[in-house]
């Protein structure tokens, strides 16, 4: 059975990467190069918030699956939380088009879960160890 984290990384690092790619796009048609700014640093943000969070909750269910639902729902948490602050923090900044990076954003994230949701439901994973006979 191959790796389920780095399944999932690549799979919905991809799909991620595909919709922002579109987003800035689009955003470059719409509000020229800062538009395209704000749709690539979007992009960029939320592939690396949600790679290193699937990081550290696969991490968490090798050493300690009794924790996995804890650690999965508190680094979600921090991840929206941080992206919440950074839009409240960067709405006013002019050197790239605000309404791009967030709407960038919110599709990448949505497409990120999306992903998530496919290639968990895909995926064979034990819920119980089988026991081991000597």
């Amino acid at each position: 059975m191959p790796n389920v984290d780095a399944l999932m990384i690549r799979r919905a690092g991809v799909i991620t990467l595909v919709v922002g790619v579109i987003c800035t796009v689009i955003g470059g048609v719409v509000a020229g190069s800062t538009g395209a700014l704000g749709g690539v640093l979007g992009t960029v943000l939320v592939i690396v918030f949600f790679s290193a969070g699937q990081a550290v909750v696969g991490r968490t269910i090798k050493n300690n699956p009794q924790m996995a639902l804890t650690v999965a729902l508190t680094v979600y948490l921090v991840k929206i939380g941080i992206l919440f602050v950074l839009l409240i923090v960067l709405q006013d900044a002019t050197w790239f088009n605000t309404k791009v990076f967030a709407i960038t954003i919110v599709a990448c994230t949505i497409s990120w879960t999306v992903a998530e949701v496919w290639v968990y439901s895909g995926t064979n994973v034990l819920y119980v160890e089988p026991e081991r006979k000597p």
